[in-house]
């Protein structure tokens, strides 16, 4: 079974991971959370619409929205032709680019059969505090309120989370199932981080299988995940456990406006 592509995925990813703050506007959707993580504090352009005037008018209204937030104005630009009169404008607008990201996809069939599956991977419904103290140490931006405000991004979606230990009992390594829409549906990937002091033992491989297993359990027909294009070893993770690239985004950025002062 081929899972969703392009922009339906786009639909499921922001669904996994919702923004606490968000407004409408011409087909943009306005997103924000304290500045917690890009994607949470990023214009997603819904429909695209190449009509100069129409753009203009989305543009202002976009910087009048993230200015009231006091957060910087950024895009998620998805590399595909609907996004060449968006990067046409957003290039005269002198915005930068960065943060180059896959999108891989896997099939349930894909997937393969892992009845079993690893050993000593703890999942549950809610992540809980080994969970998020791991994550937040690895990936986390930001003190204690930058920390509920991801929490908040995480369960904002129905989700699994999976952690396992090292031999002490310590937490080795953490990831995150999305299920935006549910039994049947597609499942997406997120938060894979190991601790420094745990990596190259396969305490990814096991989080990913894990994930992976209880996935198929609930069956879902297919998963996705995110991973930048410069992540070489999360991309060998990933590719051999058969997920493909179907798509790319990345993250442009207004450029900060320089103010005369003094003489």
């Amino acid at each position: 079974m081929t899972g969703p592509t392009l922009p339906g995925l786009e639909v499921l990813m922001d669904a996994a991971w919702p923004a606490p703050d968000r407004a409408e506007s011409a087909g943009w959707v306005l997103r924000a959370a304290s500045g917690v993580t890009q994607r949470a504090n990023s214009v997603w352009v819904r429909v695209p619409d190449g009509d100069p005037h129409h753009q203009r008018t989305a543009l202002r209204e976009a910087r009048l929205w993230y200015r009231a937030l006091q957060l910087p104005l950024i895009f998620q630009v998805f590399t595909d032709h609907r996004s060449v009169a968006l990067n046409a404008m957003l290039d005269n607008e002198g915005f930068t680019r960065q943060s180059e990201t896959l999108i891989m996809t896997l099939d349930s069939a894909g997937a393969g059969h892992l009845e079993g599956g690893p050993a000593g991977v703890e999942i549950s419904g809610t992540p809980s505090e080994d969970w998020l103290q791991l994550w937040w140490s690895v990936d986390g931006r930001g003190g204690p309120a930058g920390r509920e405000t991801a929490r908040d991004i995480l369960v904002g979606c129905p989700a699994l989370y999976a952690l396992v230990r090292d031999d002490d009992g310590v937490p080795a390594a953490v990831g995150r199932l999305a299920v935006p829409d549910g039994e049947g549906g597609s499942g997406g990937i997120y938060c894979m981080a190991t601790s420094p002091d745990a990596r190259r033992r396969g305490h990814a491989t096991r989080i990913l299988q894990g994930l992976l297993r209880d996935g198929e359990a609930r069956g879902l027909s297919s998963y996705w995940l995110l991973v930048m294009a410069s992540n070489a070893g999360a991309l060998e993770l990933y590719i051999g456990a058969g997920f493909t690239e179907a798509g790319r985004y990345l993250y442009r950025q207004e450029r900060p406006k320089r103010h005369l002062t003094g003489c």
